[in-house]
């Protein structure tokens, strides 16, 4: 199996950039904990003011699924809900053969 990639933005009202800030550290931190994370990191938009990105590796699919279920991905949702300025956007990556 190969690594899978994915890549989420995160768009948050401009009053809460503060707070959204310390609940995806929160998540960034329980996660990189994950045994199949290769890597998960957070960055903010340089384009579009408030909105957060990560960009994430996870060793196979198990591991994808296994943070999907975990109680701290949860958690984060719930805090993160009603600092949202829209939908969370998550994109499964699949690489293209340039050949």
């Amino acid at each position: 199996m190969s690594e899978l990639h994915v890549v989420a933005t995160i768009p948050i009202k401009p009053e809460a950039v503060k707070e959204a800030r310390s609940v995806l550290s929160t998540l960034i931190a329980a996660t990189r904990r994950e045994a199949g994370v290769v890597s998960y990191d957070l960055y903010e938009s340089a384009s579009t003011p408030s909105t957060f990105v990560t960009v994430e590796r996870y060793r196979d699919q198990a591991a994808l699924d296994e943070h999907m279920a975990s109680p701290h991905l949860a958690a984060a949702f719930a805090a993160a809900e009603p600092l949202l300025a829209g939908e969370v956007a998550i994109h499964p990556l699949q690489p293209v053969d340039v050949g």
